[in-house]
């Protein structure tokens, strides 16, 4: 089994931005303390739109950060949100 690698972007309204933003950096730190996480990137790349780009060791790592993001502050505040992802193995 391969590294599992996300990659897409995630949108938020205009007056949603300023929860996105201020809920990052710990959903940044965490995910990329998790066991597995080869890497973890969010950036704004226009006005409400966040580019994401994950790098995990093994599916088993990938859907462990899923679910540990599912039950986290970042969730309740962008699990709303509209996302277009891609998974893929490498």
């Amino acid at each position: 089994m391969g590294v599992i690698r996300l990659s897409g972007t995630m949108t938020c309204a205009p007056g949603e931005a300023a929860a996105l933003r201020a809920a990052l950096p710990d959903h940044v730190r965490l995910s990329r303390a998790e066991p597995g996480c080869l890497s973890f990137d969010v950036t704004e790349t226009a006005p409400g739109v966040f580019t994401v780009t994950e790098r995990f060791v093994s599916r088993a790592a990938f859907d462990a950060h899923q679910t540990r993001t599912r039950n986290s502050d970042w969730w309740r505040v962008t699990g709303h949100m509209p996302r277009a992802f891609t998974v893929t193995e490498e």
